[in-house]
């Protein structure tokens, strides 16, 4: 083989690698392009998705200041209940003095 084949056979060779490289990246072009609809249907996906995290941030926020009320409330009304009992335990105490101290009287008079 004399200096002009190889260059000639070299050349071939090169441009049957180009070919195939150029073919490869039409075909996964081809394969991988993404249509117009598709785009605006992602961008309407993106959309009701970052709605949707807002909704969600919105939810939690409420609820963390609804259970703060709640605990609030459930510590005021376990006060009064506690109250409540304290004063209700004083009556009965009173209640009992106050039965002993006639049945004293009773008998003390009878």
């Amino acid at each position: 083989m004399n200096r002009t084949e190889f260059i000639i056979a070299t050349t071939i060779i090169l441009f049957v690698a180009f070919m195939l490289g150029w073919f490869t990246h039409w075909l996964l072009h081809r394969f991988t392009r993404v249509a117009g609809g598709d785009v605006n249907e992602v961008d309407n996906l993106a959309r009701s998705l970052h709605e949707a995290e807002e909704m969600r941030d919105q939810a939690i926020l409420y609820l963390e200041q609804r259970e703060a009320e709640l605990t609030n409330q459930i510590s005021q009304t376990e006060a009064e209940l506690r109250a409540a009992m304290e004063g209700l335990r004083d009556a009965r105490h009173e209640a009992e003095e106050m039965r002993a101290y006639i049945e004293r009287m009773h008998n003390t008079n009878g």
